[in-house]
């Protein structure tokens, strides 16, 4: 399908500044179908290999918004991946409040719901930063995060304070939708021990969770500035996977996911 790109600036009941919040969205394009509706996904943060990434879920059918993270601290430019940027971006990811990451997810998904073309079936995806915000949703029906970062050491987040897998040991998770977590065994930015304590505790709270890892270092679906790290053929791969989950999840309109409580029966 071809795509379209427009953007809503949304007020922010948090930002100090006044600044709204920018929300990007790439949706479908079918001039001879009005009246189209598609699920939608939120995924956080928009540059250059975000919305490549993006115009490529639209294609297949979703409206993806894409909101602007840094709205407290400059416009919504896209910080580029120079040392500059990358310097900005890590000064305010521990500079901004966690109930602002929480209230951007929440925008992000209050606009998808709204708009005349997306059907109110909504998932998440997100690479490093973003994905796993929007998990907590009661509206979303499956999360698919790219070497989500920071939440095994809780240092996202003014006062490096992220509450994410507290959050999980809550119980916030359960009953929630589907959590697929994707990760490079050679990212050092998520060290075994981190994929490991988050696997624990995603296990223990029997949240249900695909937990892969690939061969691959952090930041490899990042086709832009990667540092050597972007691996073409496995991105490919792991998006057809991605794909299937909002396929299965909101895709389609299965109704409410009903427990029936049978084992799973034993058999060669």
């Amino acid at each position: 399908m071809l795509i379209t790109k427009t953007y809503h600036d949304v007020p922010s009941q948090l930002n100090s500044n006044g600044r709204p919040i920018r929300i990007f969205v790439i949706a479908p394009s079918l001039p001879n179908y009005p009246n189209a509706k598609f699920p939608g996904i939120e995924i956080y943060q928009v540059t250059g290999p975000v919305e490549r990434f993006a115009g490529q879920i639209a294609s297949n059918g979703y409206v993806v918004a894409c909101p602007s993270c840094y709205h407290e601290f400059e416009g919504p430019d896209a910080l580029p991946y120079d040392v500059e940027g990358t310097d900005r971006g890590n000064k305010y990811k521990i500079e901004k409040e966690i109930a602002g990451y929480n209230e951007d997810a929440k925008l992000s998904i209050d606009l998808l719901c709204s708009l005349k073309n997306c059907n109110g079936r909504i998932a998440s995806t997100g690479m490093c930063l973003g994905g796993h915000l929007a998990a907590f949703d009661p509206r979303v029906l499956a999360s698919v995060c790219f070497f989500a970062t920071d939440i095994h050491s809780a240092t996202l987040g003014k006062g490096k304070s992220d509450d994410t897998l507290i959050r999980v040991r809550n119980g916030d998770l359960n009953g929630k939708g589907e959590l697929v977590m994707i990760f490079g065994k050679q990212d050092t930015h998520v060290p075994r021990e981190g994929r490991d304590l988050i696997r624990k505790v995603l296990e223990d709270m029997n949240v249900t969770t695909s937990f892969i890892e690939v061969q691959a270092q952090h930041a490899f679906v990042r086709d832009e500035q990667s540092k050597g790290r972007w691996d073409a053929a496995l991105t490919r791969s792991i998006f057809t996977f991605m794909m299937e989950v909002f396929e299965r999840t909101v895709g389609r309109d299965l109704g409410e996911r009903v427990d029936t409580g049978g084992e799973i029966e034993h058999v060669c």
